[in-house]
């Protein structure tokens, strides 16, 4: 089967095929920054680096851009809040992103552009669209005139008729309500840069345009983000961009939202559950086993319960690879053969990035590889710890890489608890030493009632949770 992706713009499932052979370009819009990320903000990062995982995976050589927008109304609202410069609230919050990508074992981008590192890109943009008559000025603003691009509401499926006013400027120099701001006259007080057009600052769309063409190339693979961006963010990018000439992305991929109480996760409805603090109470890696397990087209209910019973389902799989390689007497660092992932596997991931039914194969083989360890066939257990390891590895779920391998993913809650549970098991095995054989099973039926599970090997006692 051939890699297949549904493309928002042609609202179908089409066959992937690259621009150049062997070469993939992604472009996925990053974050505002500025608040810190609640884990609707990182469910695209994390649906976007398994995309990236497995185009890597089938052998293409990825490129993948991922901006941070740091000049922005919100950011500037949120500096005159606190009393702070805008940079200030933009950088302890692009930090933060960067902490919550990594927390989650994203991998970091090739390129991850500012937008006050390009005004020069946009101006440039922006005066190509005003020489071809899509633009043009009015009292130290630029807008993009909407009337002039016939495809406009093409993605998001509107009519222009029937769109509401852009509210992102004054609309005193407008030619047209609906036409939106690509530059934005400079305010008191505010940060501003030099143009033709007199000084401001940015405007929301045309940084992506700039910046995906400078990266990317004027004609480029893939354009992700979320749901909530296909209008007026999106829309906004494919007029200025290929307005101005360029063909830009020739795939539209947007992931869904998490909701709470069936509700779209935000700072608005005071639902928000910050990145920095969820992973205090769960592993990292049964996080990001959660966000991902989903289709990325899904929407996603989030509560600590579903997470959960998530981590369950991630244990079973890290349980049997532990105990594969100690029965097959792996140690180290285990290579990875991308031969040894089952072809349903892959049939899966082929399939629009079919991820629950990766994960159905997944523990498929979990299954057989626990059966086959039962049966002390040791042949068997190879083959599926070799499997198993090969698709964890394209899921970024392999407890034998980083940084899940070293522990830099886990909460502060699973160190303390792994602490205190060794320190019980030191206690068990003083009294087995002595042959209190009584204190040293209480000890164990203790933990057993508090869902720890020991299981007694040649190397030691090990734990896990039921």
């Amino acid at each position: 089967m051939a890699l297949r992706f549904y493309d928002t713009a042609s609202r179908s499932v089409r066959d992937f095929v690259p621009l150049e052979d062997g070469k993939v370009g992604i472009y996925l819009c990053g974050a505002t920054v500025q608040a810190p990320p609640h884990i609707g903000h990182i469910r695209s990062g994390v649906a976007f680096d398994v995309i990236r995982r497995w185009l890597t995976a089938k052998g293409y050589d990825v490129t993948f851009v991922r901006n941070v927008t740091d000049i922005d109304d919100k950011i500037l609202a949120r500096g005159e809040e606190q009393g702070i410069p805008y940079w200030d609230v933009a950088m302890r919050n692009e930090r933060a992103f960067t902490r919550a990508y990594d927390v989650l074992g994203c991998l970091p981008p090739t390129y991850e552009p500012r937008a006050t590192g390009h005004i020069p890109e946009m101006v440039e943009l922006m005066q190509r669209l005003i020489d071809t008559g899509h633009g043009y000025a009015g009292d130290g603003d630029v807008y993009f005139d909407v009337r002039s691009y016939p495809e406009y509401g093409a993605l998001s499926g509107q009519r222009l008729d029937d769109m509401k006013d852009a509210a992102d400027a004054d609309p005193r120099g407008k030619k047209d309500a609906r036409d939106f701001a690509m530059w934005k006259s400079a305010k008191p007080g505010e940060p501003a840069w030099d143009t033709p057009w007199g000084p401001g600052r940015p405007g929301w769309h045309i940084e992506c345009s700039a910046m995906a063409a400078k990266y990317l190339g004027a004609n480029f693979d893939i354009h992700g983000g979320g749901l909530d961006l296909v209008f007026p963010h999106h829309e906004n990018e494919i007029a200025q961009s290929k307005a101005a000439g360029d063909g830009f992305a020739n795939y539209w991929l947007h992931n869904a939202w998490v909701t709470t109480a069936g509700e779209k996760m935000s700072k608005s409805l005071g639902n928000s559950l910050l990145v920095d603090q969820v992973v205090q109470r769960v592993r990292p890696v049964e996080l990001r086993y959660y966000l991902a397990g989903a289709h990325y087209r899904s929407m996603l209910e989030y509560s600590d319960e579903h997470v959960a019973e998530a981590g369950q389902g991630y244990r079973r799989i890290e349980g049997f690879l532990e105990r594969a390689a100690q029965s097959l007497g792996i140690a180290g660092v285990p290579d990875v053969s991308a031969d040894a992932r089952p072809a349903a596997f892959d049939a899966a991931m082929d399939d629009d990035i079919s991820v629950p039914q990766a994960l159905a194969v997944l523990h498929e083989t979990v299954r057989e590889g626990n059966a086959a360890l039962a049966a002390d066939d040791d042949a068997a257990v190879r083959s599926a710890f070799d499997a198993v390891l090969a698709m964890v590895d394209v899921l970024g779920i392999n407890p034998y890489a980083e940084p899940w391998a070293s522990g830099g993913g886990e909460g502060r809650e699973t160190e303390v608890i792994d602490a205190l549970v060794h320190a019980l098991l030191d206690q068990r095995q003083q009294a087995r030493a002595r042959k209190d054989f009584a204190a040293a099973d209480a000890i164990r039926d203790g933990l057993d009632a508090m869902g720890i599970k020991v299981e007694d090997t040649p190397t030691g006692a090990r734990w896990s949770l039921n």
